[in-house]
């Protein structure tokens, strides 16, 4: 018996009692797997970067440690995901010509033609961010308007919403549209004039974009590389620490693996690849395994119902109230929806299906009831955006495991649209967050990024208020479905994670999970909505490693 007492000594020491890492002296708070609020006062984490244990004032630290930072009193949350973005769309946004800043047609053709000074070498004039709504056009611009400002060289800029790009004439010629040209399936093209002088008026929505993009210059590796770059650091600055990616290319996958075979990764990525044949590219017979510790991950598809509602493109069931003649477009057939989904979900695929009109809402929800006969299991199908859902159809969310992935500031941002596209009858099934969590449903949030600013904040707010960031309306906007602070603030974090099947590896701070954190300049549960708005990340930790610090 003597004889084992040396080897027991040598264990024990070869295995010491103590983390290597220690962030101290917080006011921490996150959620546990029930969602109620777990407040600590330390993170013990692992060289792994994983939560070793949650530290109350009066447990005892360690005695050995690698590094310790002390935050004095600083207010620690878990990092937010956001269920739903676009990664190099915000890089792209960033580093191209950005009018979502703008408020009147002339303020962006003022805008245009100082990046068009300002940029002779380029051949195009790209970018995107306009919005006819924010405007107060009353119409979508026009060619002209564009021709006005731009006349030698193409131009072709997105919607805010990514759902129609608008055109000048040099970019109509160079894509070969003409008066002839017919709207493809999914697709409009804006016409102006009347008779036989009918002809595209500049704006293509929907599926007819694809008329245009295929004539504009793709970017290139390094510049992928840098659009990545671009929006890694700002959503980080917003506390984001990991997101999904609704519709990544192969080209942005490429970037991706890229930039982490170089180290070069902070924010964790869930990516849905753009269509079937993108997925099957990048992951062959099945989702990849998570790469570079948790930080990159292929594991879905994104497949698109409809278009959105400010370009009258989502699909409803009934006409849009101030465009009598209009219902929006599905984009696949039931036959079609059901084949893409089919062939996803075979090879063990997610499946998100993109749908804001009720029309398509209905079809996605109609196809996930028939897909769940089959594909039986943990499937967590995905319905994205769900914004305008006929009530007859709401408590079909909380079958099958279906997911509502949802944007709270899209409410704040579109009211006064919605009402006036729908009409009074139809707003009852509209951003209905309560009444997706009353039937069943798990709700999971995000921003839409860059259509709206990534800051979770300002969404955490909208949630539980209904109010945009000027209060307004009194009351909130159907104020019925407003979620308290705590379900919205689970909605942005752990269930975001779970709607990614990333709910063990992050989404809240907990034994075995990621030490992926922040640290904020106030208590977000105590504060009022405005103050929460107001919120500053001054850090941003992924992996128990400080990835980003407020100059």
């Amino acid at each position: 018996m003597r004889s084992l007492i040396p080897f027991v000594a040598l264990v024990a020491l070869a295995t010491p009692a103590f983390a290597d890492a220690l962030v101290d002296n917080v006011n921490g708070m996150t959620l546990d797997k029930d969602g109620r609020v777990v407040r600590f006062n330390a993170v013990l984490i692992s060289p792994e970067g994983k939560v070793v244990k949650l530290l109350q004032a009066n447990d005892k630290r360690p005695e050995r440690l690698d590094w310790r930072a002390d935050e004095k009193g600083k207010v620690l949350l878990p990092g937010f995901v956001d269920a739903h973005g676009h990664v190099m769309s915000l890089g792209f946004r960033a580093l191209e010509l950005d009018l979502s800043d703008t408020h009147s047609l002339d303020e962006a053709k003022a805008k245009i033609a100082a990046y068009a000074a300002a940029n002779p070498e380029r051949k195009w004039i790209v970018g995107g961010g306009w919005n006819q709504e924010a405007w107060g056009l009353g119409r979508f611009p026009t060619a002209a308007d564009l021709d006005g400002v731009v006349s030698d060289r193409p131009v072709w800029l997105s919607r805010v919403d990514g759902h129609a790009g608008w055109a000048n004439s040099a970019a109509m010629k160079a894509a070969g549209v003409t008066a002839k040209s017919v709207s493809p399936a999914g697709g409009r093209i804006e016409k102006t004039g009347a008779g036989a002088k009918l002809g595209p008026s500049g704006v293509f929505v929907d599926a007819a974009q694809a008329l245009v993009e295929k004539v504009v210059p793709q970017p290139l590796p390094k510049e992928l590389d840098a659009a990545f770059l671009r929006a890694q650091e700002t959503l980080l600055s917003y506390g984001i620490t990991a997101t999904a990616d609704m519709g990544t290319s192969l080209d942005a996958w490429l970037s991706y693996r890229r930039l982490g075979d170089l180290g070069a990764l902070r924010v964790r990525i869930m990516s849905y690849a753009s269509g079937v044949e993108t997925a099957i590219r990048i992951g062959g017979t099945g989702p990849t395994p998570w790469l570079y510790a948790d930080k990159l991950h292929m594991g879905g598809v994104k497949l698109f119902a409809d278009g959105a509602l400010g370009s009258r493109g989502a699909w409803l069931k009934a006409p849009y109230s101030d465009a009598p003649g209009q219902s929006g477009a599905g984009f696949m057939s039931d036959d079609v929806i059901r084949n893409l989904m089919s062939r996803a979900a075979m090879d063990g695929y997610q499946v998100a299906v993109h749908a804001i009109g009720d029309k398509a809402n209905a079809q996605v929800l109609d196809a996930i009831e028939e897909m769940a006969q089959t594909y039986k299991g943990d499937r967590r199908w995905r319905v994205e955006h769900a914004q305008i859902v006929d009530p007859v159809d709401l408590p079909r969310f909380g079958k099958y495991g279906t997911i509502a992935s949802m944007q709270p500031v899209h409410q704040t941002s579109d009211r006064a649209m919605a009402e006036a596209r729908l009409g009074p009858a139809r707003l009852a099934g509209a951003y209905a967050w309560k009444s997706m969590l009353a039937n069943g449903a798990t709700l999971a949030f995000g921003t839409d990024y860059p259509v709206e600013s990534p800051d979770p904040f300002a969404g955490w707010a909208a949630a539980f208020t209904r109010q945009g960031a000027d209060g307004q309306p009194p009351g909130g906007w159907q104020p019925q479905e407003v979620i308290s602070r705590e379900a919205a603030w689970r909605a942005y974090t752990m269930d975001a994670a779970y709607a990614g099947f990333a709910e063990a590896k992050f989404g809240r701070l907990a034994p075995g999970q990621r030490a992926d954190f922040i640290i904020v300049d106030r208590d977000p549960l105590l504060a009022s909505p405005a103050d929460l708005r107001a919120t500053k990340v001054q850090q941003t930790w992924v992996g128990g490693e400080k990835v980003w610090v407020r100059k």
